[in-house]
């Protein structure tokens, strides 16, 4: 019997105005960590949920070099899954990847992403990653998105839509109120 295809889930937070750039303190935006001030339980439940689901996660190596700063000394379940699991990384510059069960993804990004949703089959979370996540949705690779969107306005910074995506229809199959104003929202495919 021949494996499912693994969906391939791609999980931003974002403001109103549709950017999803240094939500978590990056020191390089002027609005560095919007998403912070918006944390409550509610918001670390819905992503614990989201990470204990997903089988692995696709990084570009902007993300990952952040996320390979970060999680490795931190601990509770959250982190142990995030490290523990395999991250494939698309990436052009590193040579070595030092964060626990990471593989640099070779090749083609396309064709490659398109092998890993072949060969996996448990969910594969993309979170961060705008130029990767713009090139899978460019190449309709995406399987579900999920935005947390903000009560924030930033008016500038990198945007979660390329603007060279063709039209896309989704369909809305979950959506959650958090506490502080944040929305939610998980969308498929639309059949």
């Amino acid at each position: 019997m021949a494996n499912q295809m693994a969906e391939l889930v791609v999980t931003e937070f974002v403001t109103l105005d549709g950017v999803m750039e240094a939500p978590g303190g990056e020191p390089t935006h002027p609005h560095s960590g919007w998403a912070l001030e918006h944390y409550s339980d509610e918001y670390g439940e819905f992503k614990m949920q989201e990470t204990m689901e997903a089988g692995s996660q696709l990084l570009g190596r902007v993300t990952y070099e952040s996320f390979a700063g970060a999680w490795p000394q931190r601990s509770g379940p959250f982190a142990e899954k995030f490290n523990s699991m395999p991250k494939y990384v698309v990436t052009s510059t590193l040579d070595e990847l030092e964060w626990e069960n990471s593989t640099r993804l070779e090749g083609d990004v396309v064709a490659a992403v398109e092998r890993l949703k072949q060969e996996e089959s448990e969910p594969i979370l993309v979170a961060g990653s705008q130029t990767l996540v713009h090139t899978l949705l460019e190449n309709d690779l995406v399987d579900r998105l999920t935005l947390m969107v903000f009560p924030v306005i930033l008016g500038s910074g990198k945007r979660v839509f390329p603007e060279s995506a063709d039209k896309r229809t989704l369909e809305l199959v979950e959506t959650k109120t958090l506490p502080k104003g944040v929305q939610a929202s998980v969308y498929k495919r639309a059949k």
